[in-house]
């Protein structure tokens, strides 16, 4: 009986791991589901004991994801009314430090570094990398915005000794600097298999080092995490305020440097910049190579873009579409990304052909987010100035090319930085039909492609508007 009722619940747990795979990603799935096991049902009480590696991933699962989990298995089974995340009782004594990335601090890794598993301890519990399979170097568009911090992370991740260490990733939310500190961790295991990695936030980092001070563990934590090859921190900035936690970071880099080990540190600001911290680490923090990624200019905007249209192959993107985006998602890259992928998503499922209306329609939000508010007559204003005609022929009748194609420009302008319909624009150039709005449009697409002329002057009026 109770054979079969472990069969029927591993059963169950395998349709609704499947369904959160897909709600959640494969990031979230992989930090906080997978490492689920599950107990036994209390037939009593109908609560169903899932297992965790460690407190602090049981605390987590429990804040977050108890009710999501709950609902499922009440839909996948009748016997089940509760269910109880802890963390197994005869792990509680293995310190949190035995597992890799979100879920804990490392363990000597296999040749695939994105399923690597080892033994640890002495009931042989295993876990596996916390380095994002996809955030590698192959992945990562390089511009003129992120190429020192780009060469500075390949160089830390190289065979050969670095010329700097620390390395201090500085970036601002969305631009890439955490996509670095996992492509470093991929690239290093290539040249070292059996590299022991050190991967977390400093928030992880101060979780962990207070729950070691509160269990007595603290020489274990310290031996741990002064015991690895390559220490990758992210966002240090939350690390401010807490003096002992500070002070155990500041004395495990000054050990690891003195052993010729690799540290790299990520934030969103300067060292120099991060408030309630000691001056201490502030220099050792910045003594190696602080590398600033600035936001993604419009080129590189593309770039990305038109890097991640691979995947969605044979499925079509205008080239208008990739340029509206481009153009007007620039708060960070995460956001470009998301929005592509969104829209794409959104043409799949509906069967609809991916358009700049289409994008309009689906990004209402990111859109209104990223831009400016640029408005018609602002542009109408500019485009009058560099062509050196007067305000009134964006809307007179006057058909002479002299004004003809300033008029059609204004238009392109208008619709590429604003979010005014057709109609709309149509109606600030003296009342015009929409379809001459479409038509002046698609005939400025059309001739930046061919006329370098027409092509510099809209880069020069777009470059005006958007300062």
């Amino acid at each position: 009986m109770e054979e079969q009722q472990a069969i029927d619940l591993a059963a169950d747990w395998a349709d609704i791991s499947q369904g959160l795979r897909k709600d959640l990603g494969h990031q979230l799935f992989t930090q906080w589901i997978k490492p689920i096991q599950l107990g036994k049902l209390d037939n009593d009480s109908g609560t169903l004991h899932l297992y965790m590696p460690t407190e602090f991933s049981a605390n987590w699962v429990e804040e977050r994801y108890h009710d999501r989990l709950s609902l499922a298995w009440k839909i996948a089974s009748s016997e089940v009314r509760h269910i109880k995340i802890t963390v197994h009782p005869g792990r509680r004594k293995i310190a949190d430090l035995n597992l890799r990335g979100h879920d804990g601090f490392g363990h000597r890794a296999a040749n695939d570094a994105t399923m690597a598993m080892e033994s640890i301890g002495d009931d042989g519990f295993t876990a596996s990398v916390g380095l994002d399979p996809s955030q590698t170097f192959a992945a990562f568009v390089t511009g003129s915005t992120n190429v020192l911090a780009k060469n500075a992370a390949e160089r830390m991740a190289k065979a050969e000794k670095p010329q700097f260490s620390p390395l201090y990733l500085k970036a601002a939310t969305g631009q890439g600097k955490t996509h670095l500190l996992h492509a470093i961790g991929h690239s290093y295991l290539q040249a070292f298999p059996r590299a022991r990695i050190f991967y977390c936030s400093a928030e992880r980092f101060m979780v962990e080092f207070v729950q070691a001070l509160k269990s007595n563990e603290m020489i274990e934590f310290k031996a741990r995490l002064r015991g690895f090859d390559l220490l990758l921190v992210d966002d240090i900035q939350f690390i401010i305020g807490k003096a002992s936690a500070q002070e155990e970071l500041l004395y495990t880099i000054d050990a690891l440097l003195a052993e010729g080990k690799r540290l790299v540190f990520a934030a969103d600001r300067a060292p120099q910049a991060l408030d309630g911290v000691e001056p201490r680490l502030l220099s050792r923090l910045s003594m190696g190579l602080v590398a600033d990624i600035s936001p993604a200019d419009i080129e590189l905007r593309r770039a990305i873009l038109e890097s991640k249209l691979t995947k969605f192959a044979p499925l079509e993107v205008p080239a208008d579409v990739i340029e509206f985006l481009a153009r007007t998602i620039n708060r960070n890259v995460r956001e470009l990304v998301g929005g592509l992928n969104k829209l794409i998503a959104y043409a799949q499922l509906t069967g609809q052909e991916v358009s700049l209306q289409l994008a309009e329609e689906q990004l209402t939000d990111i859109l209104s987010a990223n831009r400016r508010r640029i408005t018609i007559d602002e542009i109408q204003r500019t485009v009058c100035q560099f062509y050196r005609i007067d305000r009134s022929e964006m809307s007179s009748k006057r058909r002479a090319r002299a004004v003809v194609r300033p008029r059609q420009v204004a238009m392109y302008l208008a619709k590429v930085l604003t979010p005014r319909s057709y109609p709309e624009i149509g109606r600030k150039f003296g009342g015009r039909d929409h379809s001459t709005v479409i038509h002046a449009v698609r005939l400025i697409e059309d001739l930046r492609q061919r006329d370098a002329d027409m092509d510099g002057d809209v880069r020069s009026l777009l470059r005006q508007l958007e300062s």
